[in-house]
């Protein structure tokens, strides 16, 4: 049935027009035509402003209810009073003992690199370990054809024993003339004769017994043995190959000893004399030197787990960089650290704060102001504060300033913790 007005609808105006097209949008298909005609009279007479008393009319039965405002244009509802932020987890600064210390990159250094080279000319025969096997101090690596050199071991061997039958027929026959010059049945001349050759027999045997060792040390050079414990590289030359040191001595392969092993850096002339002037302008003996402490990271280690001592400090300063060469030595049993590779070393600067300040790592980070962390004032509030860092002490670093004892930083849920936000504060603990 069309719905029908009592009274004639004027044209709406202004700011009543949205009014009247919103309600004719809301009413339902199923409500009653009284009940629409009814509505639409109200709505008319709230439009106009005609017959409007100020309060509201009755709902009539089977009218629609008000359209719910959405949840997306509803204003926040204020938070109770005394309602708690978010539970944020925070901690304290620790206070210890720390000893300034500079970080340098640096490389690893093999101890002993020493390549093996044949001595001796000859076929290579046999090669007796595998590419990359560990080896032990004189064990057997490579022979080289020797053949040659047995036979001129015992050529020498022959001779001197030449030069020894001579010397004992010279000392009996001395001997012999000896008594007879002294019977007159001898002239001296004879014995002086023999005196000769016993002497010349002697010298003989000297030069006899240097051959036969020269003859067993070019034997020896045939087989090759590893000079040190350490491990082998790759072999050079193989089996059939003529080697020995004409021209010049052929490299076979390359032993490096890996445990110990050396890390070399260079550290500025500025960090020299700051170290230096931290020891009160003193320098350190060699013995003292050998006992300072380094620490070694490798560039995918979060820590520093690998410990040693200094072992050498150049005398000079390098004029081409107006660096300081230094090397430590450390343990490497396991051989995680290979010669060639970047490490970062750290070395004590000489001087010990008792009473520094540490912050976790993780409360850290950095825009363009620099490195900041967030604590909590007297009233649970997150503030932003901008801190100067020195060195690390595991998963926690001293902060120099920006930062008091006692002062509660926030360590986790940094996403929520906004500077400004009054949070509730859950103290936590970390590991060291």
């Amino acid at each position: 049935m069309p719905l029908v007005l009592t009274r004639p609808l004027s044209r709406p105006r202004g700011r009543f027009a949205w009014q009247l097209a919103a309600a004719l949008l809301v009413l339902p298909a199923a409500v009653p035509p009284a009940a629409a005609q009814g509505r639409l009279e109200r709505l008319l007479e709230d439009v106009t402003g005609r017959g409007h008393s100020g309060t509201a009319a009755p709902s009539q039965p089977g009218a629609a209810q008000p359209v719910a405002q959405s949840a997306a244009t509803a204003p926040a509802a204020p938070a109770a009073p005394g309602q708690s932020g978010p539970s944020i987890p925070v901690v304290t600064p620790r206070v210890q003992r720390v000893a300034d210390s500079v970080t340098l990159t640096g490389n690893v250094a093999a101890v002993y690199a020493v390549k093996l080279v044949a001595r001796v000319g000859g076929w290579l025969e046999k090669i007796h370990f595998q590419d990359g096997a560990l080896a032990k101090k004189g064990d057997l690596l490579l022979t080289i054809q020797q053949d040659q050199y047995k036979a001129q071991l015992r050529q020498a061997q022959a001779q001197l024993q030449l030069y020894r039958a001579q010397l004992t027929n010279a000392k009996i026959e001395v001997n012999r003339y000896t008594g007879l010059v002294q019977r007159s049945a001898a002239t001296q001349v004879e014995l002086d004769n023999w005196i000769y050759q016993r002497n010349a027999a002697e010298a003989n045997i000297l030069g006899a017994q240097a051959s036969v060792d020269l003859a067993q040390l070019n034997l020896s050079y045939t087989e090759v043995r590893a000079p040190f414990d350490g491990q082998m590289g790759r072999h050079l030359i193989d089996v059939g190959n003529v080697v020995g040191p004409s021209p010049q001595p052929s490299a076979l392969a390359e032993i490096l000893q890996l445990d110990p092993i050396y890390v070399e850096a260079n550290i500025s002339t500025a960090q020299a004399l700051q170290i230096r002037a931290n020891l009160d302008q003193r320098r350190l003996s060699l013995a003292e030197l050998q006992k300072v402490p380094i620490e070694v990271q490798l560039q995918s280690d979060k820590d520093f787990p690998y410990r040693g001592t200094m072992n050498y400090v150049a005398p000079q300063v390098d004029a081409a960089t107006g660096t300081l060469y230094l090397r430590g030595l450390l343990p490497n049993a396991n051989r995680a650290l290979l010669p060639g590779g970047f490490v970062n070393i750290r070395l004590p600067m000489g001087r010990v704060q008792a009473d520094a300040l540490l912050i976790p790592q993780r409360a850290l980070q950095e825009d363009q102001g620099g490195r900041f962390m967030l604590v909590l004032d007297q009233n649970d509030t997150v503030q932003k504060r901008y801190v100067q860092l020195g060195p690390l002490v595991g998963a926690w670093q001293v902060a120099t300033s920006g930062v008091q004892a006692g002062e509660r930083i926030v360590v986790g849920e940094l996403w929520r913790a906004a500077p400004g936000l009054r949070v509730t504060p859950q103290p936590t603990t970390l590991p060291d």
